[in-house]
């Protein structure tokens, strides 16, 4: 194992100074951007800043911030990465809980980071010179200082602290080490690198753990690359920067990939796109083929992980893909399916996943009993749903609090809405529960169509039940313009019981 501080060096001495990143017009090469990391490592020595402390990064996805990250790794500090999207309690709350020291933005969130992190120095990339100066470094001014060498830290010292999304509570820090997050991208690149596919697409924020999975993967290549990256995702966007820069991989979250499907894809030259790993939340086969069938020279490849397990836990091998499962666990992870009373289950019997494994995090950051719950035994419980089959392919059917139980019977609302998903007007589904004094929880679907769909809520009903139980078809299908996401592009479900209560 390595320190991350340690790869950038060994990938920056083992591939040269070659061109690296293309951002908005301008390609950044391997060795600026080491060097620009090791100039701002001294600026933020100079400001203050520590081993061991947190410094929050709160940016739309550019160049700066994996140099923060590489430069606070360098002089052993610890990012806390931050999706810009956050509300200002929000980010109160992580700048408060993780004891942040400073924080790292961009003019448009700096009256944000102001407010929520009152006193802290803020490093601001590229200031507007006519704004309040008040406690504001500019960016330029950590780069100009001379280049610093490496601060000694343990594999097992912290690397990031990672917030979860807070959708049933407080968000939690969720502490990563070292060792973790290089095991979790040595791990992913040996699963799934293939010699050759060297341009790749980065539309993920890099303050999402699956997005800083995809930059700490790159530590261990084996041959240059070059990314494109996206400040954020936008559909037609993506598309044009597949075509102009004859990309062939990219790393993409369901709600992307169906985003996408709307667009005239037949319009754009995709041949060059190879393959799509999808992760973040579940992808429901229909989607994956619909895709495949437009793009015909794309395989896409859904892996599984969580903040915890450093954003990776099972991976489709190259050559051996499953379509429906999330592939097999990753080099050094050991998967184990429980029942409620912790016995493990047999292949094909649905259980709670559970993960052990050097990718795991430390723990919870000052929850010590959520950790000790959490990570029980040693496995890490990941409170999704699924099963292995025979060949060690790993299926997730679900969350554990997000099961339906109607009448007796479990219904997971991944299973009702793969079938609405089938349906050929539908472009987005999201299933919950309602309560009804009758049968406990009453399944209801919300679904946004294609544009000049008439297809009625009566029709998908009927759809839904010709092809689930009697026991699953949701009674209630609810159109939207678009089902509510999180900031990380996944299904808001606490939004959508907010919609149940309030009404049609």
């Amino acid at each position: 194992m390595a320190t991350l501080g340690q790869r950038a060096e060994q990938v920056l001495e083992r591939l040269g100074d070659v061109p690296s990143i293309f951002f908005e017009g301008s390609w950044h090469s391997s060795g600026g951007l080491a060097s620009r990391a090791s100039r701002a490592a001294a600026g933020f020595r100079e400001m203050g800043v520590a081993p061991g402390d947190r410094v929050v990064v709160m940016m739309a996805n550019c160049p700066e911030v994996g140099i923060a990250y590489a430069a606070l790794w360098r002089m052993g500090a610890v990012p806390t990465p931050v999706l810009f999207l956050l509300s200002l309690d929000e980010l109160r709350h992580v700048v408060t809980d993780s004891g942040a020291v400073a924080v790292v933005t961009t003019p448009e969130f700096l009256a944000t980071c102001r407010a929520a992190a009152p006193g802290l120095p803020l490093v601001v990339v590229e200031p507007d010179p006519a704004a309040d100066p008040a406690g504001v470094t500019p960016w330029a001014q950590l780069e100009a200082q001379p280049e610093t060498g490496l601060v000694d830290r343990d594999d097992d010292d912290l690397a990031a602290l990672l917030y979860t999304g807070g959708t049933t509570g407080r968000s939690k820090g969720v502490a990563l080490t070292h060792a973790g997050l290089d095991a979790a991208g040595a791990a992913g690149y040996a699963a799934g690198h293939l010699p050759g596919r060297t341009r790749g697409l980065l539309p993920l924020p890099l303050a999402h753990a699956y997005g800083l999975l995809v930059a700490v993967t790159g530590l261990h290549a084996v041959e240059a690359s070059t990314s494109v990256l996206m400040r954020w995702f936008d559909p037609a966007g993506f598309l044009r920067l597949v075509q102009e820069h004859g990309v062939q991989t990219s790393a993409l979250v369901p709600s992307m990939i169906g985003m996408l499907l709307t667009q005239p894809l037949e319009e754009f030259d995709l041949s060059s796109l190879e393959r799509v790993s999808s992760g973040g939340a579940p992808l429901s086969v229909e989607v994956a083929r619909e895709f495949e069938r437009r793009v015909p020279s794309v395989q896409i490849a859904e892996g599984y992980g969580c903040t915890e397990s450093s954003a990776l836990i099972s991976a489709q091998p190259p050559h051996e893909r499953r379509l429906g499962t999330v592939g097999r666990p990753v080099t050094g992870v050991e998967v184990r399916i429980e029942d409620a009373n912790g016995a493990v289950l047999a292949p094909g019997v649905d259980g709670e996943i559970c993960v052990r494994g050097p990718v795991l995090m430390r723990g919870y950051w000052h929850s010590p009993e959520a950790t000790a719950e959490t990570l029980r035994g040693g496995w890490l419980h990941t409170g999704d749903i699924g099963h292995l089959d025979a060949g060690g392919y790993l299926s997730v059917v679900d969350r554990l609090k997000d099961l339906i139980i109607r009448n007796g019977f479990n219904v997971y609302p991944r299973d009702v809405e793969d079938v609405l998903l089938a349906h050929p007007d539908v472009i987005a589904a999201a299933v919950v529960g309602r309560p009804d004094l009758r049968v406990g929880e009453e399944v209801v679907a919300f679904v946004s169509l294609r544009p000049g769909s008439t297809c009625t809520p009566e029709a998908l009903v009927a759809h839904a039940r010709e092809h689930l139980s009697a026991a699953k078809y949701p009674r209630e299908v609810r159109v939207v313009d678009a089902v509510p996401l999180t900031s990380v592009l996944k299904t808001d479900r606490k939004a959508l019981r907010t919609l149940l209560r309030e009404g049609p």
